[in-house]
């Protein structure tokens, strides 16, 4: 969105929310595909509730963003302020994300360290995708 010269905050904010719901589905549909070929079976009802409510964990992602984004609707910041706090925002999600399922892990620190730059490092190349996509 901050690639466009003349975005509206009411747009963006649609866009996010409806960005959010693609990609959280998107989830969910390889959480059932990748559970279905490696067990061979539809997911049990257990199965099914656990994918549920990690699925529906990524809609968390969006209060923030949603929260400056509407902010910048209102008039109370500048949009282009509100999405570059949002994307950093997203970073930032990622970097404690990342270091809380590294940290419970039984690598030694510098493997826990380079998963952690890893996911950081891939993380960003999405960011820098969606940016590169959008700007073309």
């Amino acid at each position: 969105m901050s690639g466009s010269d003349h975005p509206e905050p009411e747009h963006a904010f649609l866009a996010l929310l409806l960005r959010v719901v693609g990609i959280t589905v998107a989830g969910f549909v390889s959480e059932v595909i990748s559970t279905m070929l490696t067990e061979q079976t539809a997911p049990h009802r257990a199965e099914w509730r656990h994918m549920l409510r990690v699925a529906g964990g990524g809609f968390a992602t969006v209060v923030t963003p949603a929260v400056l984004l509407a902010l910048a609707w209102i008039g109370v910041l500048d949009l282009g302020f509100a999405l570059d706090l949002a994307a950093f925002g997203y970073i930032a999600t990622l970097a404690v994300i990342g270091w809380l399922a590294v940290r419970r892990s039984r690598l030694t620190v510098p493997a826990r360290l380079g998963v952690f730059a890893l996911l950081l490092g891939l993380g960003l190349l999405v960011i820098a995708l969606q940016t590169l996509a959008k700007s073309v």
